[in-house]
């Protein structure tokens, strides 16, 4: 089972909700992925459309506990390779279907249905309670999450930008900085901050599927902490050892040139010292010395024996 997976089959099992969460989540599964159908008499029928179990056990659910109804299901198999079952659940006497619609704000006085079929106002999403109510039902309907363990990505497909920017704006009351991106005749809205994507299983209420992911967020920053330590630790030993490598090259540079006594005897002591222990790092070097000096007291010396060298190369080119 996918993380996807995981995350829907633990938020269809949330059913403690009281009435009024339960129909902004309602809202939100017909507005994702609902039709609404008006026959030649006007009358009304609504059909959710979906290929995951969990989605159509969970409006099953919600239509009986919110409006004490039995919803007809019907179970259709494609005819392609893959051979997906589509769940279809309807709700064909019209009065139902209606008081549904509306209760929902679906549905405006007068049985006008706007073309975007978005909530027509925002009534039952005041509450914070329903707002997290109707970010878990949009999910469910027509959203997904990655595994943690691969990358950070949580989206909602939605069929318009109407909803799209609906979404986004209910989610921005959280503080969840969600973007809004055209994919061929869909908009998406998605957050790819890790953090970001915690706080939003947080607000649907998948609080396993959040340990989950903190597990892996955790291990994750200690293995960046890790590597990043041993890049830096190895980053440095480079740059130790090719400075190290120059002071000897300039040291035997002076020594070729028969110039090593015009070196005052502080750094021919110096000099000697770098040669006899190039892996030594400058402290250490600094405490091998006749009268001990400090790290920046060798830096200081090397610095001069180098300057030494390029004035005896300079000579040379003359």
């Amino acid at each position: 089972m996918s993380f996807s997976s995981k995350v829907k089959e633990e938020l269809s099992k949330e059913c403690n909700s009281p009435r009024h969460c339960c129909i902004a989540e309602t809202a939100a599964i017909i507005s994702m992925c609902g039709k609404v159908i008006f026959d030649e008499k006007d009358h009304v029928r609504i059909e959710i459309h979906t290929e995951n179990v969990t989605v159509a056990r969970k409006y099953f659910t919600l239509l009986k506990k919110t409006y004490n109804i039995n919803t007809d299901v019907s179970i259709r198999h494609s005819s392609g390779l893959n051979k997906n079952r589509s769940y279809i659940l309807s709700v064909n006497d019209d009065e139902t279907a209606r008081k549904i619609l509306m209760t929902c704000r679906l549905m405006k006085p007068f049985g006008v249905i706007e073309e975007d079929f978005s909530i027509s106002d925002s009534l039952i999403i005041q509450r914070e309670c329903c707002k997290r109510a109707f970010i878990r039902g949009a999910f469910l309907a027509a959203g997904s999450v990655s595994d943690p363990v691969k990358t950070y990505h949580f989206e909602i497909v939605c069929l318009s930008e109407a909803k799209a920017k609906q979404l986004q704006m209910i989610m921005e009351t959280f503080n969840i900085n969600a973007r809004v991106i055209k994919r061929r005749k869909y908009f998406v809205v998605y957050v790819k901050d890790s953090s970001q994507v915690v706080d939003l299983l947080n607000i649907m209420g998948a609080y396993n599927a959040l340990m989950d992911m903190e597990n892996v967020r955790i291990v994750k920053d200690m293995r960046n902490n890790v590597n990043r330590k041993v890049n830096c630790e190895t980053a440095n030993i480079n740059k130790t050892v090719s400075a190290a490598v120059k002071q000897i090259e300039d040291i035997r540079f002076i020594q070729m040139s028969s110039a090593f006594d015009e070196l005052p005897e502080s750094l021919q002591e110096m000099a000697e010292l770098r040669v006899r222990y190039p892996e030594a790092t400058l402290a250490e070097l600094g405490q091998l010395l006749d009268t001990p000096v400090g790290k920046s007291g060798v830096n200081h010396r090397l610095k001069k024996i180098s300057l030494f060298a390029d004035e005896l190369r300079e000579r040379h080119h003359q």
